[in-house]
């Protein structure tokens, strides 16, 4: 590779970790990147969820403070998550991008309202915490099973469903949120990334150079959204929902 692309996809895969560290929404860059540097958008799709896999993980250390959640809360969000996963990167590998990237825009729009207005539907109808009920669990479960199989699929913003997701079941506390939603997607991704090495569907040459940028990314946008207010950060998350929604209508559509 030449030296102007090694730069592009490290500071790419640095973004990427980061982004996905604070709102999700990595694979709005990295995806792209590798497309750009001519990857084939099925290698370059695995070849992403590998890099931000690993960038993902790299946040979770600095996060682990604000995971708080009962094994009754974590399990069937973990065992969904991990099934989820398993079926949407079959999905990947056995049938074409372009149909599923028509309903992406939709999904993103309805993450992005969620998060807007998830807050206010879990003040009225309960919250996700230690006493959860055991209606609002398995609402929780059955939505993150979709986030999972989506995520396992395509991957771009399952950051922001995972955080719709913890809002409309009642998390209000954006750190505890975004170590909740760094666990689930690692879960999600870890699997996907397991049949898509298997596969044979990741382009090591890219990878690699995006991976070191995403562990750099993802450990230090962990770190500083701690130290930022957390209105700040569900502006982000807003800002960057909204942007991949417009973004993701246009290419869907043009």
């Amino acid at each position: 590779m030449a030296p102007h692309t090694i730069i592009f996809l490290f500071f790419a895969g640095a973004l990427g970790g980061a982004l996905n560290a604070v709102a999700g929404g990595g694979s709005f860059i990295a995806f792209p990147a590798l497309l750009f540097t001519g990857v084939a958008p099925i290698a370059a799709n695995a070849t992403n969820t590998v890099a931000l896999w690993v960038g993902v993980t790299a946040s979770t250390g600095a996060y682990r403070k604000h995971l708080d959640l009962s094994r009754r809360v974590m399990i069937p969000l973990a065992v969904t998550s991990l099934i989820g996963g398993i079926a949407g990167a079959y999905l990947l590998l056995h049938t074409p991008p372009q149909t599923f990237l028509r309903v992406l825009p939709w999904l993103m729009l309805g993450a992005t309202l969620l998060f807007l207005f998830g807050g206010r539907l879990a003040r009225s109808h309960g919250g996700l915490a230690h006493d959860i009920s055991t209606s609002a669990l398995v609402f929780a479960s059955v939505f993150e099973l979709v986030v999972a199989v989506y995520g396992g699929y395509f991957g771009g913003g399952v950051g922001i469903l995972n955080l719709a997701m913890l809002a409309i079941v009642g998390m209000t506390d954006i750190h505890a949120m975004n170590a909740l939603k760094v666990v689930l997607g690692g879960i999600i991704n870890g699997v996907a990334v397991i049949t898509f090495v298997v596969a044979g569907a990741v382009v090591w040459k890219q990878g690699v150079v995006m991976i070191a940028g995403a562990i750099l990314g993802g450990y230090l946008g962990a770190h500083y959204a701690l130290k930022l207010p957390q209105a700040w950060i569900r502006v982000f998350v807003i800002v960057v929902g909204t942007g991949m929604t417009v973004y993701f209508f246009w290419r869907a559509y043009h």
